[in-house]
């Protein structure tokens, strides 16, 4: 049902490309899709026009596929993405990773929003993502394995890819672009999370939360996609700053960390 799924949506993407063949998928969470605008010659897909996709609900995300260049690679840009909490299944959400992997893309960067648990981060800091914590309570692959997709126990040692994050760090040297390091817990969301949870992750091991990125990573590498992951600290985790959360905070933040976001990502694609 999946494959069919991944079948139909490959059929007409491929119909709209014309022979053109993306290489790079880039995954822009909320606030970071700005990135999109930067592409050229671009082919713009609305979700609701691909077979089987669903409209993206979140304030932040347009809800669009973006193909055409950036930095002389051609790229499929998702502006927005699907997430548990809005009622998708794990299918669904991991849906367009299936789809990229199909057209031909077998590199994945993966951005998002997240709230800092490291009490060194700042808002505004930009992390590489090293490993992630799965806090969903389950797991795409959950299910009959079609073999088609990928092996019925995929290897997460290294969710993330050693060599892209060489190229992300050495980036973010040259650019002179400061960036922390850590690792991602994600969580089914939409309710933050309270300031007991938060020391309950940091306990964890883990960095920076958010409700995003950990089912699409683990659906890219069952397809044996290459993952870079990039986390904008876009607020403190409860309980770490005495004040509430907002999502108009994160959009705040992502907005005023955009140039640096920018500079980044398109280095890294360059040297890709």
């Amino acid at each position: 049902m999946v494959m069919q799924a991944v079948k139909d949506a490959q059929t007409f993407i491929e119909k709209k490309l014309k022979g053109k063949k993306p290489e790079i998928g880039l995954i822009l969470g909320s606030g970071l899709g700005v990135l999109g605008d930067e592409i050229t010659s671009p082919e713009v897909i609305k979700y609701e026009d691909i077979p089987g996709f669903p409209s993206s609900t979140v304030a932040g995300h347009k809800g669009q596929l973006v193909i055409g260049e950036l930095e002389g690679k051609t790229v499929a840009a998702m502006q927005g993405r699907f997430h548990y909490y809005e009622g998708y299944d794990m299918d669904l959400v991991t849906l367009p990773i299936r789809v990229m992997k199909a057209v031909g893309i077998d590199t994945l960067i993966v951005t998002n929003a997240a709230g800092g648990i490291n009490e060194e981060f700042s808002p505004g800091n930009l992390m590489l993502i090293e490993d992630h914590i799965n806090q969903f309570g389950t797991n795409p692959l959950i299910g009959p394995n079609d073999e088609e997709l990928g092996v019925r126990f995929p290897d997460m040692s290294q969710a993330y890819s050693k060599e892209l994050l060489k190229i992300a760090s050495e980036t973010a040297k040259e650019r002179d672009i400061s960036v922390q390091r850590g690792v991602y817990v994600g969580t089914t969301g939409p309710s933050y999370e309270t300031p007991a949870e938060v020391r309950m992750l940091r306990i964890l091991g883990g960095d920076a939360v958010g409700m995003s990125t950990v089912p699409e990573v683990i659906a890219a590498r069952h397809s044996e996609m290459n993952v870079l992951g990039i986390s904008c600290i876009s607020n403190m985790a409860a309980g770490i700053l005495d004040q509430p959360l907002a999502h108009s905070e994160v959009i705040e933040t992502t907005e005023r960390v955009k140039i640096d976001f920018l500079a980044l990502v398109k280095s890294i694609v360059a040297k890709m």
